[in-house]
């Protein structure tokens, strides 16, 4: 049995405790976690991939027919109903058929990760049913991890560091940022590639690192989110590499931050990196089954103001094949951690106009505190 099989049938249990009839995704990691099919089509294009899921009958997948061949090849559901641009009602039809049936009251879908579109006609078939947010039935079954998923996702460990040691082995004086980007891309692709085959399901991955990286360097650090750009590399200045939106392998998504420094360190930046570090590896040592998500946030907050800085933003996110999801390490979130709950932790410090400080790393919660799932030197490095 495939995974995604064996995850429809847990969640059509859950769907019959929850009194269910469908259950309609349109969220395309979703899709990827049951139907183990993933496209490069969406909404933005007008075209829209469904998953439907009845809760006592196997279920069907709506795709683009111009996709529909990949589909096939890649997963394991019989029933693909795919459909063209300009026919009839296009994806809509295969949606209106399933829907007009008596014997279904209850559907559910996540609000918050179907489209507008998606969302309008859904809503506009559902008169005289009720609609309900299943997110919470999801959520509950992709935040424990596997130890297959684990496998996969200590890979994805593995193509970020050697991301981070190629951009790391280009940084210098009079470097431009993009420069330390395409090393960080080149590095990443080829390592994901050493680690793929093509054959089976690993035909339909791509080693290639897409999405802009983060990167900042000198004041820019204090840009948080800033790409690279043409700015050379100046000496004694911080350059800042952020993965989260490119650390991804065989779906998964880590988060992973390293700061480097170029020459020499200037004693108020190393101040605040090691006041990052040190806030994120208090965080680390509450982590464990039992702890609570805000608690492992209020560790780091207590180094920051201990040190004199205001905390900003949360310590972490749950990670998996969304680059979000629940639960968080932030203030308010009573989520009790368990062994199999995978984290991004992260230390961060902007002092505004001047620097930067950041680090993180992806864990796992293990029965006995956590293991690094993104194993890279996080000291304080003068390149």
């Amino acid at each position: 049995m495939r995974a995604g099989e064996a995850r429809v049938g847990e969640l059509q249990r859950r769907m019959s405790d929850e009194g269910i009839d469908l259950f309609i995704f349109n969220d395309a990691d979703n899709i990827t976690y049951f139907a183990e099919y993933w496209n490069y089509l969406g909404m933005e294009f007008g075209r829209a991939t469904l998953l439907i899921v009845p809760r006592d009958d196997p279920p069907i997948l709506i795709t683009p027919a111009m996709e529909s061949e990949m589909a096939r090849a890649m997963t394991w559901i019989v029933d693909i109903q795919e459909w063209s641009d300009g026919s009839g009602a296009e994806w809509a039809r295969p949606v209106e058929r399933v829907l007009d049936n008596s014997a279904i009251h209850t559907i559910a879908i996540e609000p918050a990760k179907t489209n507008s579109q998606v969302l309008d006609l859904i809503r506009s078939l559902c008169t005289g049913k009720v609609l309900k947010d299943g997110s919470h039935v999801v959520c509950a079954m992709r935040m424990i991890k596997t130890a297959e998923e684990l496998v996969v996702m200590r890979q994805a460990g593995q193509v970020a560091a050697a991301m981070a040691e190629g951009g790391k082995s280009v940084i210098a004086e009079d470097v431009p940022e993009y420069e330390v980007a395409l090393a960080v891309i080149a590095a990443g692709t080829r390592k994901a590639a050493s680690l793929l085959t093509d054959t089976g399901q690993g035909q339909f991955h791509s080693p290639a690192v897409y999405n802009l990286q983060i990167l900042q360097s000198g004041h820019h650090t204090c840009m948080v989110h800033r790409r690279s750009n043409v700015r050379r590399i100046k000496h004694a200045e911080p350059v800042y590499l952020c993965f989260c939106g490119i650390a991804n392998f065989k779906n998964f998504k880590l988060g992973f931050d390293r700061e480097f420094f170029v020459g020499e360190v200037r004693d108020s930046h190393a101040r605040v990196y090691e006041t990052t570090l040190k806030a994120q590896q208090a965080a680390l040592a509450e982590i464990r089954p039992g702890a609570v998500s805000e608690d492992v946030n209020a560790a780091a907050e207590e180094v920051y103001r201990s040190a004199g800085f205001d905390p900003s933003y949360r310590t972490g996110r749950s990670i998996g094949y969304s680059f979000l999801e629940p639960p968080e390490l932030k203030r308010g979130d009573k989520t009790v951690l368990k062994t199999g709950m995978t984290f991004a932790v992260d230390g961060g410090i902007t002092v505004p106009g001047e620097f930067g400080g950041r680090v993180g790393d992806s864990i796992v919660v293990t029965k006995n505190g956590f293991d690094y799932l993104t194993d890279y030197p996080r000291d304080l490095t003068i390149i």
